[in-house]
C-alpha cells in the first residue's frame, strides 16, 4: 500500500506541474519547429545577465505576441509560435535552457530599451531593428534576419508588383509608422489613397475585404500574414528599405553578446536557421537566406 500511495502521489504531482506550466513550458508553448536539445554545462564568463539566469534557473525572453509567423500568442491555447520565438528558443537551448525553462514576457516596441536596461528580460527577440539610436542604450547580437519594407496583396492581384505600381491604389499601414511615412514622402500613391489604422491586422482585414489594395510594412511581418492565409494573400516585389533584426541585450554585456553571436553563426553554418525559417515565415512561399553576421 505504501508503494501504491507513493506512486499515486508522484503521478498527481506531475500532473499538477504540467497543468500549471508557465508561458514557454509544456503547458504554455507550442512544440519547437526545430527541436534543439539544451546544451550541457554552459558557462558565459563575465556575463551578469547569464549569472542572473543561473540564479533563477530560468531564462526570461522579451517577445512580441501579435505578429503571425514571427511572435504570436494564441488567445485560446496561450501558445507562442513564430520565427522570432524559434530563434529565442534556439538561443536559450544553447545557453543550457530547455523549452520548459523559458518564460516569455510580452514587451511592446516603445518599452524595449527600458525592459532590457532594467533587467526585466535577459534578451529580446521581436522584429527589433538595429540602429544607432537604440545602440546608445542597448546592444545587439546579429542580425539574425534582414527585413525590408514590402507589399502584401491579394493572391489574385497581378497589377501590383512593386512600389512603382502603387499609383491609384489604396495603401494601408499603421498610423504614424515609418512605412506609411515612406509612402507619403516618396509619393508612392495619392494622399487620398493612404489608409491608416492602429494595427496591421486591421489593414489585413481591409485587404481581405477588398477595401484596400495593399498593406505595407516590414516584409517579415507581411510574410507572417501571408503564411497564415496562403490561399488569399501573397508578398510581392523587392523590399525598399533595410531593417536588420537583432537580439537586444544589456548594453554592457559583451560576453553574452559574443556567445549569442556564436550561436547564430553556428545556426547559419549547420542549416538550423534555414529549417526554422522554412517552418515559420517560409510558409508564405517567399524564400530567404541567412544574413551576414555583423557582431555589433
Amino acid at each position: 500500500m505504501k508503494w501504491r500511495t507513493l506512486a499515486v502521489g508522484l503521478l498527481l504531482s506531475a500532473l499538477s506541474v504540467t497543468a500549471c506550466g508557465r508561458q514557454g513550458s509544456p503547458g504554455g508553448s507550442a512544440a519547437p519547429a526545430v527541436n534543439e536539445p539544451a546544451a550541457a554545462n554552459v558557462q558565459v564568463a563575465g556575463s551578469p545577465t547569464f549569472a542572473a539566469m543561473q540564479q533563477r534557473g530560468r531564462v526570461v525572453v522579451g517577445v512580441k505576441d501579435d505578429q503571425p509567423g514571427l511572435g504570436y500568442k494564441d488567445a485560446t491555447t496561450n501558445q507562442f509560435t513564430g520565427f522570432d520565438i524559434e530563434v529565442a528558443r534556439l538561443v536559450a537551448s544553447q545557453l543550457g535552457y530547455a523549452a520548459d525553462k523559458i518564460d516569455y514576457k510580452t514587451v511592446p516596441s516603445a518599452a524595449r530599451e527600458d525592459a532590457i536596461s532594467r533587467g526585466d528580460v535577459d534578451y529580446y527577440v521581436g522584429t527589433y531593428t538595429i540602429n544607432d539610436n537604440r545602440k546608445q542604450r542597448v546592444s545587439f547580437a546579429g542580425p539574425y534576419f534582414v527585413a525590408g519594407q514590402g507589399l502584401l496583396v491579394r493572391k489574385d492581384d497581378s497589377a501590383i508588383t512593386s512600389k512603382d505600381t502603387l499609383k491609384g491604389k489604396k495603401v494601408c499601414s499603421v498610423t504614424g509608422s515609418t512605412p506609411i511615412q515612406r509612402v507619403q514622402q516618396q509619393q508612392l500613391t495619392e494622399p487620398e489613397n493612404i489608409v491608416q489604422f492602429q494595427t496591421y491586422s486591421q489593414c489585413v482585414d481591409q485587404l481581405l475585404n477588398s477595401q484596400v489594395d495593399v498593406v505595407t510594412t516590414d516584409d517579415a511581418i507581411l510574410k507572417g500574414y501571408a503564411a497564415q492565409n496562403p490561399d488569399k494573400l501573397k508578398v510581392v516585389g523587392d523590399t525598399f528599405s533595410t531593417e536588420p533584426y537583432g537580439i537586444g541585450l544589456n548594453k554592457d554585456d559583451s560576453a553574452l553578446r559574443g556567445k549569442i553571436n556564436d550561436v547564430l553563426q553556428a545556426s547559419f553554418d549547420n542549416g538550423t536557421w534555414q529549417k526554422i525559417y522554412d517552418a515559420t515565415l517560409g510558409k508564405s512561399g517567399s524564400a530567404s537566406s541567412e544574413p551576414q553576421l555583423q557582431r555589433y
